[in-house]
């Protein structure tokens, strides 16, 4: 019996039945590998055919912050001994509570919990989120300091990264990671390159140089 994966890219054609404005063929705005980035590409390519983008992200966010915030919901959903179909209720009980789900989540909800994949929804969750950025033209910014940065600093590296070649004229999505065994200065990440500024780093170039001389 094929993968109930399958669900969700097949009945495309059905659900966009009715959107003239749909387009006729999708792709998504970046590769996404790995089963979970099977899974939101495909929920991706069918949210935009029935243009659901933000319904389906609206529902996925609110997953997101009940398993982030309840470490007994995260159990609960990867408990292996939960039967998939008490999880299923479960998840549905957490998304109405924010308002009706979107048929698309219930959808997704339901391939997972039929092919026993419910304990992966937060890493699908993070695959969406990627695909989203990438749709609104998005970089992610992370930068890790020993302490909180004030507004001020923050800012100054957040222009400095916007105006060069790293940003790629796209949009930075700003979060500062506060990380104390750096000890001072700080890494920066942004996309897929990273810049190490730290101290913690110089000391262990340092090390490793007094170390490689004796």
């Amino acid at each position: 019996m094929a993968s109930r994966f399958t669900r969700l890219t097949t009945s495309v054609p059905k659900l966009a039945r009715g959107y003239s404005a749909a387009p006729t063929s999708v792709k998504a705005p970046i590769t996404l590998f790995g089963l979970q980035g099977r899974y939101a590409t495909a929920l991706y390519t069918a949210a935009v055919r029935q243009n659901s983008l933000d319904a389906v992200e609206k529902d996925l966010n609110t997953f997101a912050q009940a398993i982030k915030k309840d470490e007994a919901f995260r159990s609960f959903l990867e408990n292996p001994t939960v039967p998939r179909a008490t999880k299923l209720g479960g998840l549905n009980e957490v998304v109405k509570k924010a308002g009706k789900p979107s048929e698309l989540t219930n959808n997704l909800l339901q391939v997972l919990a039929e092919n026993g994949r419910l304990d992966t929804l937060d890493k699908v969750i993070e695959s969406y989120s990627e695909l989203m950025s990438a749709h609104r033209n998005e970089l992610p910014l992370v930068v890790t300091s020993a302490k909180p940065l004030d507004k001020s600093a923050l800012n100054k590296i957040v222009e400095s990264l916007q105006k060069s070649k790293l940003a790629d004229g796209k949009k930075l999505l700003v979060s500062n990671k506060v990380k104390p065994d750096i000890l001072g200065g700080v890494l920066v990440e942004i996309g897929d390159k990273s810049i190490d500024l730290t101290v913690s780093s110089k000391l262990a170039k340092l090390n490793k140089l007094v170390t490689d001389s004796v």
